[in-house]
């Protein structure tokens, strides 16, 4: 696709960003170059898969990905944990929340326990939080 749909499609990711933190409580990360490298890659994305999957996880097939969802922006984790694993959506600091996330989360070991500012925004799919856990489980490390 041509430029104009890459452009297009830039121009939608960052209108998702804005609303999608004011929905869930975050913020963009601080630092431009974080965010705008996120934006990039899940406009890339739209246009190339027509869907924004998320740039910072390897794939094998990404086609085959989408058809899951579980790495669409704004992706599982995001709507279950409030954990962004791409720093797009994060406190106003720049950390990622990880309040929500089961005690051995690399998120957690990464960062410790960041609390969440608004914890009445955001998490969605709370609801599948413990099914999450169970399937997480169950994989092979």
């Amino acid at each position: 696709m041509g430029a104009d749909s890459n452009d297009e499609a830039v121009q939608k990711i960052r209108k998702f960003v804005e609303k999608y933190c004011e929905k869930s409580g975050t913020y963009p990360h601080p630092d431009n170059e974080v965010t705008e490298s996120v934006v990039q890659g899940l406009a890339n994305h739209l246009v190339t898969l027509g869907k924004p999957l998320c740039p910072c996880r390897f794939y094998p097939n990404k086609e085959e990905e989408v058809k899951h969802r579980t790495w669409i922006c704004a992706c599982d984790d995001m709507q279950i944990y409030k954990y962004c694993h791409c720093l797009l959506f994060v406190n106003q600091q720049g950390l990622p929340i990880t309040e929500y996330l089961p005690e051995d989360h690399e998120g957690r070991k990464t960062y410790g326990i960041v609390k969440d500012p608004t914890p009445d925004k955001g998490r969605a799919l709370r609801h599948n939080a413990e099914e999450r856990e169970a399937d997480r489980k169950q994989r092979p490390s």
